[in-house]
């Protein structure tokens, strides 16, 4: 690949990587923010207890962790290394 290519595709991955970091964020802070108020109505409309609930969220954040990181965060990284060489 040549450079400009590696460069590009290394400041897509960077820039998709903030944009996953910012949604998260944005994820955490509504989930903290509404936990009350959809909590008794996600007991109602699916049966999970709270619980349950806090399981499924701890696991959805889990895997947005790992995608952010691996599926961009790592790539990014790997061509910022391979720009320095070429």
């Amino acid at each position: 690949m040549e450079r400009e290519k590696i460069i590009f595709f290394r400041n897509l991955f960077l820039r998709a990587f903030a944009v996953g970091v910012l949604f998260a964020l944005f994820y955490w802070i509504v989930t903290l923010a509404l936990w009350h108020a959809y909590s008794p109505w996600l007991s109602e409309q699916f049966k999970v207890d709270e619980k349950e609930l806090g399981a499924l969220t701890l696991n959805f954040f889990g895997n947005v962790r790992i995608v952010i990181v691996f599926f961009f965060l790592v790539p990014a990284l790997a061509l910022h290394w391979s720009a320095k060489k070429a």
